[in-house]
C-alpha cells in the first residue's frame, strides 16, 4: 500500500480504545493526531502512543498531516466534525449513526461527494466471521429462497455500565439508533435493501439512574423513544419484523433469524465479529452449526476503517457511506411511521456491500501485531 495512511482520531470516549488496539502499530496505517474537548484526555492519549499528537479539534480537521478522521464523537457531533473534515478535504469514517438527523446524514454524503472524498461508517462488526458466513449459507441457497426474518436486541439499558449514558437519551440516540445499525447493516447483507416500513415505538420510562462510574445513583431524562419494534418490507419481497428495547432484562430470541423454503438460519449477536452460525434444514431433527467460511477472522473494531482505506478506488468500501445512509433512513422512518401511523416508503437504497472471503487474522492485521505501542 505504499506509506502508511495517516489517521486522526476525534472523540476519545470509551469506544476509543477498542479503534487504537487495532490501529496502533498496525503497518497499513498511522495514528498521528487525537482530539477531544477534554484536552486533558487527549494529551493522555498521546503520551500512550509515540508520535500522536494532541490537537483541538479544529487543528486536527485541518491537519496536514491527516489522510482520514476517525470521528468517534457522540451522536449529535458526528455531522458537524464530518461535514469539518470533508471541508478540509479529508477522507472521513465516523462511529454509527452517520448521523443524528437524516437531513444531516444525507448533508454529509453530499458534501464529501462534491468534495471527490470517501465517507465509511461503522458498524463493521457485520465484516466479521459470524455475519458473512451467514451470508454464505443464504448465497448458497442453504435454506432456499428467505422468507422472512427476525431481529431482536433487548436489554435493561446502558446507563448500567456507561458512566455518561446521557447520550443515549437524547436526539440521536435510543435503542434503535444505538444498536439498529448492527442488525439493519446485517439484514442488508443477508436480505438486501428496505423498501418500505411500518414501526411502534413507546418511552416507557421517564428517567433512568447511572449504574456506575463517578456519577452513580444521579438521575437522567430519557428524551427518546426507549422501545421500538417494527416491520422491514425488503427490496426481493423477504419481511423481516425487529424488535429493539432498553426496557427489557432478558431475552431467549436469536439476535437474527432467517427463515427460507428450505430451512432457518441462526445468526449471532451482530455486535460481536464472531458467534456460532446454526442450520436447520428442512427434514432436520435439530440445529447444526456451520463451519467458518467468510469474514475477517479475530476480527477488531477498526477491521471497516481498514477496508475502508485498502478499497483504495478499486472497489466500494464494505462500511460505506451509501450504506450507513440507508440504514439510517430505515431506523428514522420507523421511527415517523410510529408517530404518524402510517407506512412509510424510503427514498434511498443500497447495495449488499461485497461479502468478505475468509481473510486469516493474520492477513488483516498484518505483520505488525496490532495493540498499543
Amino acid at each position: 500500500m505504499g506509506d502508511a495512511h495517516r489517521i486522526g482520531v476525534v472523540g476519545l470516549g470509551v469506544i476509543s480504545r477498542a479503534y487504537l488496539d487495532t490501529l496502533a502499530g498496525h503497518p497499513a496505517v498511522r495514528v498521528t493526531a487525537v482530539a477531544d474537548l477534554d484536552a486533558s484526555r487527549s494529551a493522555a492519549v498521546a503520551a500512550e502512543l509515540p508520535g500522536v499528537e494532541a490537537l483541538t479539534v479544529e487543528e486536527l480537521l485541518s491537519s496536514p498531516d491527516v489522510d482520514t478522521v476517525l470521528n468517534l464523537t457522540t451522536p449529535a457531533a458526528h455531522a458537524g466534525v464530518a461535514l469539518g473534515a470533508i471541508g478540509h478535504g479529508k477522507h472521513v469514517y465516523g462511529e454509527k449513526p452517520l448521523a443524528a438527523t437524516l437531513a444531516d446524514a444525507r448533508a454529509v454524503v453530499e458534501a464529501a461527494a462534491k468534495a471527490g472524498v470517501g465517507v465509511g461508517c461503522a458498524p463493521d462488526t457485520v465484516l466479521g466471521t459470524g455475519v458473512q458466513t451467514a451470508r454464505v449459507a443464504v448465497v448458497a441457497g442453504s435454506i432456499g429462497r428467505p422468507q422472512f426474518a427476525s431481529a431482536v436486541m433487548i436489554t435493561p439499558g446502558h446507563e448500567r455500565w456507561h458512566p455518561h449514558p446521557d447520550f443515549y437519551y437524547t436526539e440521536g440516540g435510543g435503542p434503535l439508533l444505538d444498536m439498529g445499525p448492527y442488525y439493519l447493516a446485517s439484514l442488508i447483507h443477508l436480505l438486501g435493501p428496505v423498501r418500505a416500513v411500518i414501526g411502534a415505538a413507546g418511552r416507557l420510562r421517564a428517567e433512568r439512574t447511572i449504574g456506575s462510574g463517578p456519577r452513580t445513583g444521579e438521575r437522567i431524562p430519557v428524551e427518546v423513544d426507549s422501545h421500538v419494534s417494527g416491520v422491514l418490507e425488503h427490496v426481493g419481497g423477504a419481511l423481516t419484523t425487529i424488535t429493539t428495547s432498553f426496557d427489557g432484562v432478558a431475552t431467549t430470541a436469536a439476535p437474527i433469524e432467517v427463515h427460507g423454503e428450505t430451512g432457518s438460519l441462526s445468526v449471532p449477536d451482530p455486535n460481536r465479529f464472531d458467534g456460532e452460525v446454526r442450520l436447520h434444514a428442512l427434514g432436520d431433527t435439530r440445529w447444526r452449526a456451520l463451519p467458518v467460511s467468510a469474514g475477517y477472522e479475530d476480527g477488531a473494531r477498526g477491521v471497516g476503517l481498514l477496508d475502508f482505506i485498502a478499497a483504495d478506488g478499486q472497489r466500494a468500501p464494505r462500511a460505506n457511506g451509501e450504506l450507513a445512509l440507508h440504514v439510517l433512513e430505515t431506523m428514522t422512518a420507523l421511527l415517523r411511521s410510529s408517530a404518524e401511523g402510517r407506512r412509510i416508503e424510503l427514498t434511498t437504497s443500497a447495495q449488499a456491500p461485497d461479502p468478505v472471503p475468509w481473510t486469516a487474522a493474520g492477513d488483516w492485521k498484518g505483520p505488525v501485531a496490532p495493540g498499543r505501542a
